[in-house]
């Protein structure tokens, strides 16, 4: 049985390609599309706003006029906007996948109590590489970790609102979990001017935005002698956007939990 799936932010650039991910798998079926209320195409086939012809579901300005037509939301919108649809989804018992990213600490406290009461999945990045890249870094911190310095660098389009990027930081989480350190104390984000000798601990982040680059991200293990990079380099935002669909698929009828990409992907 196809999982119903929703899409918010439907008539934006993730949303379309969301839209056309969610038709090109046999185990899914778009049941909604919610934008924002003044979107001019509220009321529009979300299959021909995409390109893909009639599908017989028209985006919706209220994501509470369509709770009863779909079995999980995917969102990737912006902080404001997932907080009130996972306030919704906690009350009425709706799955969500989630790839926004940027919240405040206090957008983080309501978000994080609303998906306690539902099963959802939470990611940086929804790439099926980038995920293999994350057990691929727990394993080089464990081994490099204590006699390299460690530099994460991420490139993305000029359009791209906070940085560093979600799966920047979630690199580096991963690598200060492996080597037990706490990353809010150890990053480094940019030097500038005389900033002394490098901290063998920290972990450093270089930001670049720029032209039309969808996500470049390589983290750099740097010792005495050697270096082991481990890079990814994404050339269009479908890989995000399968990834996350099949989250969606295998999240349906799970129990109230808070999962993540490792468990969809079994790299547990």
């Amino acid at each position: 049985m196809s999982t119903k799936i929703a899409i918010a932010g439907a008539a934006g650039r993730m949303g379309r390609i969301l839209i056309e991910a969610v038709q090109n798998n046999d185990d899914a079926v778009l049941a909604a599309a919610i934008d924002r209320p003044d979107s001019s195409l509220i009321g529009a086939d979300a299959g021909e706003v995409v390109g893909l012809g009639k599908l017989g579901v028209a985006i919706s300005g209220d994501l509470a006029a369509v709770l009863d037509d779909f079995d999980v939301l995917i969102d990737f919108t912006a902080p404001v906007a997932t907080v009130a649809n996972a306030a919704l989804c906690a009350e009425h018992g709706k799955a969500m996948v989630v790839g926004t990213t940027g919240f405040s600490d206090d957008e983080k406290t309501e978000f994080n109590a609303s998906l306690a009461k539902i099963p959802a999945i939470v990611a940086s990045n929804y790439s099926t590489g980038v995920n293999l890249c994350f057990k691929l870094l727990d394993i080089a911190a464990r081994v490099l970790g204590e006699d390299s310095d460690i530099e994460i660098y991420e490139a993305h389009h000029r359009h791209k609102v906070d940085a560093p990027s979600g799966t920047a930081l979630s690199m580096g989480e991963v690598i200060a979990d492996a080597l037990d350190r706490d990353l809010k104390k150890v990053a480094v984000y940019g030097r500038e001017g005389q900033t002394g000798a490098r901290e063998r601990d920290t972990i450093g982040f270089a930001t670049v935005r720029g032209g039309d680059v969808v996500g470049d991200h390589t983290v750099s293990f740097l010792a005495d002698g050697e270096r082991v990079e481990i890079t990814h380099k994404a050339s269009s935002r479908m890989s995000f956007a399968r990834g996350a669909v099949r989250a969606a698929c295998w999240l349906a009828g799970k129990e109230p939990a808070l999962y993540d990409m490792q468990d969809v992907l079994e790299l547990r």
